[in-house]
C-alpha cells in the first residue's frame, strides 16, 4: 500500500487534535499570496454553499466566515477529534466525520469546495477519488479550491504536533492537480507554485477551478 487508510490516517489526527489547533489556531499561518485565492475562491462562488473538506480543527472555515459572514460553510473531516473541536468553534454549523472521497452530498449541490491541505496523504495514484468527488458535488459554475505540498514527493512521519503518530504526506503538481481536475469536468483558472518559506517544509502548490456545465468525468 502507498499510504496509510483512511482510518488510520483519522485515528492519527484523533491522537494530535488538542496540539494541532493550539499550533495552528488560525489562517495566520498562510502566505499573502495563499490568502489571495481563498480570496478569488469566494469572488467566484455562485451561491452561498461551501463545504469545508478536511476542515481540521477548524481554522479555515473561521477564515472563510471572517470574509463573507453570509456564506453557509459546513465542514467535514476524517478525524472525530477535530470535529469535535470544530464544532466546539463554531455551533451553528454543520461539521461532520466521514471520508473525502464519499461526501455525504447529493449531484451539484455545492457551490464550493474549499481542499485546504486535505489532500496531502493521498498519493499521486489516488487523489483523483477525491478530486472527482469534489467536482461531483458542485453545482455548475462551482468552485474548487486545492492547496497541497508541491513536487513529486513523500515524506513519512512517525512524530507529529507533538505526538509519536504515523503519517505519509504526499506532495503533487499543480500541473498534475489541474491535468485531474480537467479530467472530472473542472477548469483551472488560476495555479500557484509557491517556493517554500523557512516555516515550510518545501514548496507549496494550488490550483483553482470552475466546474463546467455539463461536464461529464472522464475518472
Amino acid at each position: 500500500m502507498d499510504h496509510l487508510p483512511g482510518d488510520a490516517i483519522g485515528f492519527a489526527y484523533d491522537a494530535v487534535a488538542e496540539s494541532y489547533a493550539v499550533l495552528l489556531p488560525n489562517s495566520s499561518f498562510e502566505d499573502s499570496a495563499d490568502l489571495a485565492l481563498i480570496n478569488r475562491f469566494v469572488e467566484l462562488l455562485p451561491g452561498r454553499h461551501v463545504l469545508d473538506a478536511g476542515c481540521g480543527a477548524g481554522r479555515m472555515m473561521t477564515h472563510l466566515l471572517s470574509l463573507d459572514d453570509t456564506l453557509d460553510v459546513e465542514g467535514i473531516d476524517l478525524s472525530e477529534e477535530r470535529v469535535q473541536v470544530t464544532r466546539a468553534r463554531h455551533p451553528s454549523r454543520r461539521v461532520e466525520q466521514g471520508d473525502l472521497s464519499r461526501l455525504p452530498y447529493g449531484d451539484g449541490v455545492l457551490d464550493g469546495v474549499l481542499a485546504w491541505y486535505s489532500i496531502i496523504h493521498s498519493a499521486p495514484a489516488s487523489v483523483s477519488a477525491y478530486l472527482a468527488e469534489f467536482a461531483r458535488v458542485l453545482r455548475p459554475n462551482g468552485v474548487v479550491l486545492v492547496g497541497f505540498h508541491g513536487g513529486a514527493s513523500r515524506r513519512d512521519s512517525s512524530h507529529a504536533y507533538g505526538h509519536d503518530v504515523r503519517l505519509s504526506v504526499f506532495g503533487h503538481t499543480t500541473d498534475d492537480i489541474a491535468g485531474v481536475l480537467r479530467d472530472v469536468g473542472v477548469e483551472t483558472v488560476a495555479k500557484l507554485d509557491r517556493p517554500a518559506r523557512s516555516v515550510d517544509p518545501g514548496p507549496q502548490g494550488f490550483v483553482l477551478g470552475v466546474r463546467v456545465p455539463d461536464a461529464v468525468s472522464s475518472v
